[in-house]
């Protein structure tokens, strides 16, 4: 059977929820050298289906009360089941298991539940788009990064507004968009997301939680959610992957400002364009230059100034959208 033969019957040939042993069998016991990356909620491994050729990606959740990893777990399974779409990772099954576990409290022995969730895969040859972004790993050329750029963009747009109602990410970052063989790109790890109602624009959380460098400022200051949430996260994502530099948020920089201004001073002019990208055609140029205007325009510290998914769509398609204008000019 091909590869991607495989991958088409997975689903349905995998039973829906799959026991703890058989998810320890598949990894190996969750062995380090089946790692494939770490999100903020877990670890995903690769997992070895018994027939032996067929492999799917296994994120087991790390180990939590039964309260908190299971809220987290029922959100991602939740949201994931009813999402189809080439730029969103497929959930094929999962694990939801409660275990008794034997640990130390207060210096005595204690019996307590824990739960294994795991969250099964389509298996993404390419991992994480943090393993191949920066200048320490093998560099992809632009018409790839500009290609996944596109794809994530497009996957935004099916989350905000193909839906009844927007659906927030709200962890947008290098770590949780995977990519396939072909190189395109699919967002995952929805623990952190929010689903809205069709009339609802925002919601408030005292539970402010994410990667540093990545979270809007209403959002880590005031815990105001929105679109604009992604919209700012993903403006973040498009400089790191326009650039291929990393940004390295500090404690005293939350929102990575320091990267936005560097971003802003060494790539605002065409001929620093040009400098940085001297082998790109007129045509891969401008669209660097499109790219930089858009991430800068979604990481405005105000929310209000930044685009919609739809606004920068039709701006990565070419067309004339309003609000880049003025960062145009």
């Amino acid at each position: 059977m091909s590869s991607l033969q495989s991958q088409q019957s997975l689903a349905s040939t995998l039973p829906t929820n799959l026991p703890a042993t058989f998810m320890k069998e598949i990894t190996g016991d969750f062995a380090p050298e089946r790692e494939l990356g770490r999100s903020v909620f877990g670890i995903v491994y690769m997992g070895v289906l018994p027939e032996g050729d067929r492999l799917i990606a296994v994120k087991r959740l790390a180990e939590n009360s039964s309260v908190s990893a299971g809220k987290t777990f029922e959100t991602e399974v939740t949201n994931l089941m009813a999402l189809k779409h080439e730029n969103v990772v497929e959930l094929v099954s999962f694990c939801h298991e409660s275990q008794k576990k034997v640990v130390q409290h207060n210096g005595r022995y204690v019996i307590v539940d824990v739960i294994e969730s795991c969250l099964c895969y389509k298996y993404l040859p390419n991992g994480s788009l943090d393993k191949h972004l920066y200048a320490d790993t093998t560099p992809i050329n632009w018409y790839t990064r500009f290609n996944i750029i596109k794809g994530i963009c497009q996957g935004l747009h099916f989350l905000h507004k193909e839906l009844d109602g927007p659906l927030v990410h709200m962890n947008l970052v290098p770590s949780s968009i995977w990519l396939d063989d072909n190189w395109v790109p699919k967002i995952a790890d929805f623990g952190l997301s929010r689903l809205f109602g069709q009339e609802q624009t925002r919601m408030y959380t005292v539970n402010v939680k994410g990667h540093n460098g990545y979270m809007a400022p209403e959002y880590l200051y005031r815990g105001e959610i929105s679109t604009m949430s992604d919209i700012y996260s993903l403006g973040m994502l498009i400089l790191e992957i326009t650039t291929g530099e990393k940004n390295c948020a500090v404690p005293e920089d939350r929102s990575a400002r320091k990267f936005v201004d560097n971003v802003h001073q060494n790539l605002k002019t065409d001929e620093q364009i040009i400098y940085k990208y001297p082998s790109l055609d007129p045509n891969g140029l401008q669209q660097v230059k499109a790219c930089i205007v858009i991430g800068l325009k979604c990481v405005e510290a105000e929310r209000s100034k930044r685009p919609s998914i739809a606004d920068i769509v039709d701006k990565l398609n070419g067309k004339h959208v309003e609000i880049f204008e003025q960062a145009d000019n």
